[in-house]
């Protein structure tokens, strides 16, 4: 089988295949989007660059029914949450847009000897995306809309499964007007990733997965002296500490839980209640996440190797001693029943793990305290979620989680123009907002000697 197959993940059919990239079509890549950097990127504005940004974001609006039917037979994602994929996409790529001249004006800095001093933001070069099959769209939205207004140039390589999402985002930024070079997809293998990414021509790399390649691509990157953009797994924690309305935070937790079928990196993968509310808690979480509805509520999981996967870990908690609480029972193929546990240690290894899936980890603490050192525990760092009806009794919780996110009130609080990105094993740098557009950027600092 090819490397790059769109495998229909509810069938299992195979419904087409792409051939790897050759060299000499890696090579071209490379040399296109050099020539394009040292042309185009120098002779336009950023106002020029973020007008055929903002023909993207309407195009993805134009596109989306086309574009989300190709992600749910790609990975699965129910058709609606495909669709609504496409659309924050582009809101981000319109937030971009309508925000890129005043995020890049230049940065005027007070100096103690007062001569004339600012930062100008430029690009860099070519930067290299490696991107998830989680999020087809947004992932790549969120990477490659800022460097293109910034003046990089993209060489983007997809998740294995993801090639017809790949190639409709390529079109899509071409059909926009960006010129030839500017953007371009390749259907890299392992080692012509590594390959590029020791290239001269490229001064940076982003990637958007696991933590094992994000450990591989961190190392190949700082081999060769090479910008680097990590954002990999999350266990992250829901915290319920005081609430008069539990159905809030039930419905919150759910969410937080079951979005993209729990297939995503910030997902409120550990429930952990204060034990005052955790009786009633338990009870109307269990039993709004035994009835999710198969096609409505979520979807297969993305592959067979995600679905094998899932399933030996909440076996290997089970083994170690952990309770299916709803739930469990072996996969219908892809199709993996939402599924809660309890009574996890930090003896078992799903204590510390990553799951990928609608599995919920159900946890009860005594005191703020507890929750704190619970939600610390894990070597991820991602995002976090507070239900507290007293403000500052959850920001100064927040304060105290090593996250590099935090949603007091409710899930689901991302928006096109907030940074996200973690610490710890979630990975390092920020994407979406200003912070996110200057990742790859050069900082030129610019000084005027007195007349």
């Amino acid at each position: 089988m090819a490397t790059f197959a769109v495998i229909n993940p509810a069938t299992g059919e195979t419904l087409a295949e792409y051939p790897d990239a050759t060299s000499e079509e890696i090579e071209a890549a490379l040399a296109s989007t050099q020539k394009t950097y040292s042309e185009w990127s120098r002779t336009t504005t950023v106002a020029e660059r973020a007008a055929l940004a903002q023909r993207a974001a309407e195009l993805f609006e134009e596109r989306k029914d086309e574009l989300g039917a190709i992600i749910n037979r790609e990975m699965g994602k129910p058709l609606d949450q495909s669709v609504g994929e496409a659309e924050f996409s582009g809101a981000i790529t319109a937030a971009f847009a309508q925000n890129a001249e005043k995020w890049l004006a230049d940065e005027h800095l007070e100096v103690e000897d007062g001569l004339k001093t600012f930062f100008r933001f430029q690009g860099i070069g070519v930067i290299l995306g490696i991107m998830p099959w989680n999020y087809p769209y947004y992932q790549v939205a969120r990477f490659a809309v800022p460097n293109l207004i910034l003046g990089n140039t993209v060489v983007l390589k997809h998740a294995a499964q993801c090639p017809e999402s790949a190639l409709a985002l390529e079109k899509l930024f071409r059909d926009a007007g960006f010129p030839e070079g500017a953007y371009v997809n390749v259907f890299a293998t392992h080692d012509q990733i590594a390959d590029i990414i020791a290239d001269d021509r490229v001064q940076g790399v982003s990637l958007t997965g696991s933590e094992r390649a994000g450990a591989i691509v961190a190392e190949q990157a700082g081999k060769h002296l090479k910008k680097c953009v990590l954002e990999l797994g999350g266990s992250d924690v829901f915290l319920v500490l005081d609430t008069d309305d539990l159905d809030h935070a039930v419905e919150h937790a759910v969410g937080g839980r079951m979005e993209n079928t729990g297939q995503a990196c910030n997902g409120s993968k550990r429930i952990v209640v204060l034990d005052k509310y955790y009786d009633e808690f338990s009870k109307k979480f269990l039993e709004a996440i035994g009835g999710q509805s198969y096609g409505a509520d979520f979807g297969p999981l993305s592959s067979a190797g995600a679905t094998k996967t899932l399933s030996s870990q909440v076996q290997g908690a089970i083994e170690q001693g952990a309770e299916v609480l709803v739930g469990g029972g072996e996969p219908d193929g892809n199709v993996y029943t939402p599924t809660v546990i309890g009574g996890v240690t930090p003896s078992m290894d799903v204590y510390s793990q990553e799951l990928f899936g609608p599995v919920a980890q159900l946890y009860k603490v005594s005191s703020d305290e507890e929750a704190i050192e619970l939600a610390n525990s894990s070597p991820y760092g991602l995002g976090s979620v507070i239900i507290s009806d007293d403000l500052e009794r959850a920001e100064r919780v927040g304060t105290q989680l090593d996250v590099g996110m935090v949603f007091i009130g409710a899930a689901g609080l991302e928006g096109a123009d907030v940074p996200f990105g973690g610490v710890k094993k979630s990975g390092y740098g920020r994407e979406l907002g200003k912070v996110g557009l200057l990742e790859f950027a050069n900082k030129k600092l610019f000084r005027f000697a007195e007349k």
